[in-house]
């Protein structure tokens, strides 16, 4: 059995609703597949002493799951105040308008098509409810309206599907770009470095105990695969496909798909900077 503190991020192992943090709860949706690992972790966050939550990806149209989280924050004593979107992928956002409807709460995300009331989310926002505070930190590159929100207060980052828990995600092109991606990964290694963030809480798989360690193996992994890719399309793979079954040839096929939008992101990198 491999143990979990030697994994990139240290991850903390078996997925599980519950609390994470003092401040984040984890409400685990059933929606586990290959690309949604143990299922979508909803996040209920809340200052101790506050009667007021906030909801980070209340997750798919699933009405269990999304009752699960209202009686979770109700049992804790806690009014849901406001839901959060970290990007408009269905697994994250498909159940935020039935959400609010149970909670009769806005829906504030960066994608107007995705918000419910007059506030959206920016880059240096801050978002406040019940003496709770969250940063908006833009991180574009699995998709153009990707968000991260860090909770200063338990040195904490909410990372959607931008750092995930277990293993690396995709770059969902055409929409997602890698050189946005790069940079947003940079972004959140300064999180690391300058503000103190040791842990993530992330969109999919387990928290992780090791924040700079989990950003610094998330951009070797993406340096690594794009020399890979350089090398294939240097040595006469020209199709996404070919590519995707030459660099890939040790993931799941199952995964090939969602391989072939990184692959495609990749190879507009390389075109931009001249590569190829």
């Amino acid at each position: 059995m491999t143990d979990a503190s030697t994994l990139p991020g240290r991850p903390r192992g078996v997925v599980v609703s519950g609390p994470a943090t003092s401040r984040a709860v984890n409400v685990l949706a059933p929606n586990a597949s290959v690309m949604t690992l143990d299922g979508t972790n909803t996040w209920i966050l809340a200052e101790p002493d506050s009667d007021l939550a906030v909801v980070v990806d209340p997750g798919p149209l699933d009405e269990g799951h999304l009752r699960t989280v209202v009686d979770t924050a109700e049992a804790a004593g806690k009014r849901i105040a406001l839901t959060l979107l970290t990007h408009g992928h269905p697994d994250h956002a498909e159940g935020a308008s039935r959400f609010a409807e149970l909670t009769a709460t806005r829906v504030r995300a960066l994608d107007p098509a995705l918000r419910l009331g007059d506030e959206g989310l920016a880059a240096g926002d801050v978002v406040a409810v019940g003496g709770l505070e969250l940063r908006v930190v833009p991180t574009p590159g699995h998709t153009s309206d990707s968000l991260c929100f860090h909770l200063p207060a338990d040195r904490a980052v909410l990372t959607g599907d931008t750092v995930l828990g277990r293993g690396t995600t995709v770059v969902a092109h055409p929409d997602g770009r890698l050189g946005d991606y790069l940079d947003s990964l940079r972004r959140l290694r300064s999180l690391t470095v300058d503000d103190g963030v040791h842990t993530v809480l992330p969109g999919h798989g387990p928290v992780l105990e090791d924040a700079q360690g989990a950003v610094e193996f998330y951009l070797a992994h993406r340096a690594h695969r794009l020399a890979q890719v350089e090398t294939a399309v240097e040595n006469g793979y020209r199709a996404p496909t070919q590519v995707v079954a030459h660099v890939y040839a040790d993931v799941d096929r199952s995964l090939w798909p969602a391989a072939e939008l990184s692959v495609r992101a990749q190879m507009d990198y390389l075109e931009e900077h001249g590569l190829i």
